[in-house]
């Protein structure tokens, strides 16, 4: 059975929240970015993308580029709120919605067309009603997978829908740049350049042989998507690839006890969430960049996997100490730390250390208290900065 796949991607999300909550904005480069001297653009409107403002250019530059722009601080609750509006009007057309993030969905129609005539007619209808019910613009893709349904969205964008018929395939990927492909970024698109490849014509012309004597395995799979194959199923259920916070400072941080403190904070909020999605850890994540962009990765398992922020956070200040004596004189720019979920929890240990109910306590006490007056009510102590002349 041929499968109907849609791509629903809500147009300048971040952006256009901020208009539809203040009208006065309409029309106007909205750009919705971290505002210290190292923030990074989230989002922008379209406005403010004839200047060439990008999602993840430093706000610095987006400044230089678009001096005539409103800039506006990351509301993420209430991007929340309008997302879970959006799902709903998706959850009408069928349960078979892979969220790939607050502002754009997988959507397979294979088993429910019937109630909605063909792939453009559910298109249509869905574009219409997140409009109505949720005054946003959505673009739409629809075609025979994945891969196609989300080239095919950003083809229709902003605001339309558009289709790729299963027999205009090659007609549709042949004239792209490779650079519109999935996986090819830029380092890969500069080797394919010095072999002469510059649109997925001529990728897909080289053959898998040829790619995989070049690129390996990888290259064999780059073929497949020059030829518009893509048999990935629409993932109802999927496990968060991974739950991570971090801090870009605004001045590059030597101080372990100010690093402590964040880290801290971090696996709070990490914990939190891990908490809110019934999920459990098995991977510890510290990522560092130092003051020369230099980015560094460090990991480690947790045996048994755990939701405690606890023992998130002693495994990832291990982490660091253990960086810190390699490099005892090296500032740091960026801190963050990251936990990778199991698809399902393991058995635990029967030799395990049982988990101390005061801690258990803790984090469920913690959590209600911040779920019910905001995230900034109660926190632990070590992630607290002493007064003014204390150690």
């Amino acid at each position: 059975m041929q499968r109907t796949i849609l791509h629903v991607d809500l147009d300048a999300f971040f952006a256009a929240v901020e208009v539809l909550d203040h009208p006065a904005l309409s029309g106007k480069s909205v750009i919705v970015a971290g505002l210290g001297p190292r923030g990074v653009v989230s989002t922008a409107s379209y406005e403010a993308r004839r200047f060439g403002v990008r999602s993840a250019m430093p706000t610095a530059e987006a400044r230089r580029r678009c001096p005539g722009g409103v800039f506006v601080a990351p509301r993420m609750a209430r991007y929340q709120e309008k997302s879970a509006e959006v799902f709903a009007v998706l959850a009408r057309y069928t349960p078979d919605i892979e969220p790939l993030s607050l502002d754009e969905a997988f959507l397979d129609l294979s088993h429910s067309l019937s109630l909605f005539g063909t792939g453009m007619d559910a298109a249509r209808r869905i574009r219409a009603e997140v409009l109505d019910c949720c005054e946003l613009s959505c673009s739409v893709g629809v075609a025979p997978n994945k891969l196609l349904a989300k080239l095919a969205s950003e083809a229709g964008k902003p605001g339309g829908v558009y289709e790729v018929r299963s027999d205009a395939v090659q007609s549709f990927l042949d004239p792209m740049p490779i650079r519109r492909m999935w996986g090819i970024g830029p380092a890969m698109e500069q080797e394919l350049l010095k072999m002469g490849v510059t649109t997925l014509a001529e990728l897909r012309a080289l053959g898998p042989e040829a790619l995989a004597s070049r690129f390996g395995s990888f290259g064999r799979e780059l073929h497949q998507r020059a030829c518009g194959i893509d048999t990935r199923p629409v993932e109802t259920e999927r496990v968060e690839l991974s739950i991570s916070a971090e801090e870009t400072f605004a001045l590059d941080v030597l101080d372990q006890a100010v690093l402590d403190r964040e880290l801290m904070r971090m696996c709070e909020r990490v914990g939190r969430r891990l908490r809110d999605a019934g999920l459990k850890a098995g991977v510890v994540v510290l990522k560092l960049r130092r003051a020369d962009f230099q980015r560094i990765t460090r990991q480690t398992v947790l045996q048994p996997a755990t939701d405690r922020t606890s023992t998130i956070h002693a495994k990832a200040r291990e982490l660091l100490r253990r960086w810190r004596q390699e490099n005892p004189a090296v500032p740091i720019r960026l801190l963050g730390v990251g936990v990778r979920p199991q698809a399902e929890s393991a058995q635990a240990s029967l030799f395990a250390a049982p988990s101390p109910e005061a801690s258990r306590g803790a984090d469920a006490v913690s959590d209600a208290i911040q779920k019910r007056f905001g995230q900034r009510t109660l926190t632990r102590a070590r992630s607290l900065k002493p007064p003014a002349g204390e150690d």
